[in-house]
């Protein structure tokens, strides 16, 4: 049960917090509105499309970036504080074990983890979509790209689709190839040099085209050079488009949806997706890696007091926004596997903090 000093430190450690969350966010609003304050008061965009299409949902994108750093400067400014005080003396003088002066820091930073994994995987990503479509609408700034060379596609388990340059502006490609298998053999093979949509959704022409059919050791082949041919194929323009904000605006549940539907196309994206996935739950729990690295490191009295614990905070802090970064990268060019990828950041810096903690000043 919590007792009247737990509920101080709890009411200290989120008083710091959301008040340095506050301050940044607004400094943040500042710096951004600075960058872009001709694109937003452009003709035709209003004071109140700016505030509450875009700054409204601004707030919760920044806010979900920066929450494991602040929570870590806030836990060692204001134990930084209490230990200049000689207030964690006091405690553990008191018979206050150390493992139960971390409680408060644990129950408050498990709240605020929450809170950050309600938002990365609900909240946040809604806002951003709104978000990214007021600045592809009102700034033109769209992020729609079309996978334009050398594309594969999985129509089917059984189905497989090639071609090598796509463009969207005509919706037009070159050498098409179609296979279908059956059993694990190649039973069918259909070849064009060129592709056009001639009807929405599917229906495409093929121009100088050839069939080839398998059964067994028999071929059978048919030549259509200099000819066209009209087909219906499970292939839509739509799908050479990508919204590299795709990822970003979905929330965890259609993600997986996604991930499913291109993992069986082939895509690669479903790393890139995977990623995001296992990103949306660690950072809540690097909130709570985080602060126990703070309370180990600012506990402690030392000559130099609160600036020597900041900037402690700062390197620790820089330090996993690069494994983090780095972590990220490799898992996403190397294929190793994204869970693996996201967690590492959060492993390597509890081992850390675990060691930090059973050396802390008792």
């Amino acid at each position: 049960m919590l007792k009247k000093l737990d509920y101080y430190i709890i009411r200290k450690f989120l008083g710091t917090f959301f008040y340095a969350i506050l301050l940044i966010t607004m400094i943040a609003i500042v710096i951004d509105f600075s960058e872009k304050v001709d694109k937003l008061f452009a003709p035709g965009i209003t004071m109140k499309q700016v505030l509450f299409d875009y700054y409204l949902h601004f707030i919760p994108w920044i806010n979900g970036l920066l929450w494991p750093l602040f929570a870590l400067l806030s836990v060692i400014f204001f134990t930084s504080r209490l230990a200049k005080n000689n207030e964690i003396i006091s405690i553990l003088s008191s018979g206050v074990s150390y493992r139960r002066f971390l409680t408060p820091y644990l129950v408050a930073s498990t709240l605020l983890a929450s809170l950050l994994w309600i938002g990365n995987n609900f909240v946040i990503p809604k806002s951003i979509k709104l978000k990214n479509e007021f600045e592809e609408v009102q700034m033109n700034r769209s992020k729609t790209k079309t996978l334009g060379y050398n594309t594969h596609f999985f129509l089917s388990p059984d189905e497989k689709v090639y071609l090598r340059h796509y463009r969207s502006k005509d919706t037009t490609g070159s050498t098409f190839r179609y296979e279908k298998f059956k059993d694990n053999s190649l039973v069918y093979i259909l070849k064009a040099n060129r592709m056009t949509l001639k009807e929405a959704p599917n229906l495409w022409t093929l121009h100088d085209y050839e069939k080839r059919s398998f059964d067994g050791m028999n071929e059978n082949f048919i030549s259509g050079k200099g000819q066209q041919l009209d087909t219906i194929l499970s292939l839509e323009p739509k799908d050479f488009l990508r919204n590299s904000r795709l990822i970003q605006n979905t929330t965890t549940a259609d993600l997986l949806e996604f991930i499913d539907i291109e993992q069986q196309r082939g895509l690669d994206t479903a790393q890139a997706m995977k990623i995001e996935v296992h990103r949306r739950s660690a950072d809540p729990v690097t909130i709570i890696i985080l602060t126990l690295l703070g309370v180990a490191i600012a506990s402690r009295k030392v000559r130099g007091g609160l600036g020597l614990h900041i900037a402690s905070g700062v390197i620790i802090g820089a330090a996993f926004v690069l494994v983090s970064r780095f972590s990220m990268t490799i898992s996403n060019n190397l294929s190793i596997h994204p869970a693996f990828g996201m967690w590492l950041p959060n492993i390597i810096f509890a081992i850390l903090a675990l060691i930090l903690v059973s050396r802390a000043q008792k």
